[in-house]
């Protein structure tokens, strides 16, 4: 909530602070008791300090840009994975491990001198000023330069009335108040508790995998970078309902497929859990900027707070699951391939976004998808909109903003919609006046 509150930059230095003495205080834990409460005030802070820098980035980005950013983030994530396996391995007492993992934090707040607020946020609640002059920094570091169009659309007076309603704050009512934003939300969260589930429960399966555990996390580690790689290419040419719907899919049916082997197929159950794991890392990879896309400006913050949050109970359990493979190795294979299986299909229903603009307000948030067919579920390839023309100054895409809005002639748009402009044009003729001038000739407009 604090994040839609009081600002991305502001939220993501406060729950770092909170990470920080969490983690110092584990270290120094001498009762079992204080650990756990230590490791509360981790846990509770961790999502939202890998949260917040990736709603800041998506925001800061046009459409284009969305899944290359998310692809950088979540390879730093695995990297850092790759590199525990190798911290662990040399430090073996737990106090220095939780100090070696945790320090390194403090170099963010170097992040405090170059880290913007986010342009889209300062918009949603008003701040016209402080959101021009960054979006003025954005542009002057690329060479661009902002429409003046966009620029005094900033700066025109506002009423009071305007002010107030941009100044609300929706929280979580917003969320569940309406219908197409509560299914939205539900489906959101339900594939995020199934991929949150599953890539934690494959997670902590790994070591058990194998002779050495050290080895074991590190390969299911190193397979989600090809999967991520796949990812920038598929999202975007199929956006990311199919791609997700499919990798969720076959991580499921790569777990359950292990039924179908012998109890001594060790190596060949390995083999199946390292696909699974790539897979549903790349499903993972999808529902971050999926969900950031959905929800609007508004609600981002607590909308995938809250998703993330309710995803991470299933992480309750998780260590009951896995414990269950002490006695049959496959039993939480099949477990978590079937909760991989039903989110990914549910996935489907969600409204595509590939190339479509962020939604700032509740009620574009409402707006998009509101219409959503079978036709809509069953395309494979996204149809790309049509945002050539400027809807008001919430439209942070530059390269649609080079010139002012005027009315389409006929030769402006597409080829399909120029030939039934074009008849309707001609059919339209015969019933205008034809202009004339002071002596009473025709003037007649050639189009060109």
């Amino acid at each position: 909530m604090l994040n839609d509150r009081i600002g991305r930059k502001k939220s993501f230095f406060t729950c770092l602070t909170t990470l920080i003495l969490g983690s110092i205080l584990s270290g120094f834990s001498e009762t079992f008791t204080m650990w756990i409460f230590s490791r509360l005030i981790v846990g509770l802070t961790i999502p939202a300090v890998y949260q917040i820098p990736f709603i800041i980035s998506l925001e800061l980005v046009g459409p284009n840009y969305r899944a290359f950013v998310t692809v950088l983030t979540c390879m730093f994530y695995t990297i850092g994975l790759c590199m525990l396996a190798g911290v662990a391995y040399l430090i073996r007492d737990w106090r220095y491990l939780t100090l070696a993992t945790s320090l390194p934090f403090l170099l963010y707040y170097f992040y405090w001198l170059f880290l913007p607020e986010s342009p889209r946020w300062l918009l949603a609640k008003g701040r016209f000023e402080e959101a021009l002059k960054i979006l003025e920094d954005l542009a002057r570091t690329n060479d661009k330069q902002l429409p003046e169009s966009f620029i005094q659309n900033l700066k025109r007076t506002r009423s009071k009335s305007e002010e107030e309603e941009l100044k609300k704050n929706p929280g979580l009512k917003g969320l569940c108040g309406t219908p197409n934003m509560r299914l939205k939300t539900s489906l959101i969260t339900l594939n995020w508790f199934a991929n949150e589930m599953v890539y934690v429960g494959l997670s902590y399966y790994g070591p058990s995998l194998g002779s050495n555990e050290y080895l074991s996390f590190f390969l299911s580690s190193v397979v989600e970078i090809p999967s991520y790689l796949m990812c920038w290419v598929i999202m975007d040419r199929w956006g990311r309902r199919w791609p997700l719907c499919l990798c969720m899919v076959i991580s499921g049916l790569s777990c359950i497929t292990t039924v179908l082997l012998p109890s001594d197929a060790v190596l060949t159950t390995l083999v199946l859990f390292l696909i699974s794991k790539s897979a549903i890392s790349a499903s993972f990879l999808i529902i971050y900027p999926f969900a950031g896309e959905l929800y609007p400006t508004q609600l981002r913050g607590i909308g995938i707070g809250t998703s993330a949050y309710v995803g991470g109970l299933g992480l309750i359990i998780i260590p009951f699951i896995t414990y269950l493979g002490s006695e049959m190795l496959i039993l939480p294979l099949i477990i978590m391939g079937s909760i991989s299986v039903i989110g990914g299909i549910s996935g489907l229903r969600l409204p595509e976004t590939l190339h479509h603009r962020l939604p700032q307000t509740v009620e574009e948030g409402e707006e998009f998808g509101k219409n959503f067919s079978m036709d809509d579920c069953l395309r494979c390839i996204p149809i790309r909109p049509d945002i050539s023309r400027v809807t008001s100054y919430e439209n942070l895409e530059l390269d649609h903003l080079k010139y002012e809005a005027q009315e389409d002639t006929p030769l402006d748009l597409p080829k399909q919609k120029r030939v039934s402009s074009l008849r309707r044009l001609a059919k339209q003729q015969s019933i205008m006046d034809t202009p004339k001038d002071e002596h009473g000739n025709m003037n007649i407009t050639y189009w060109v």
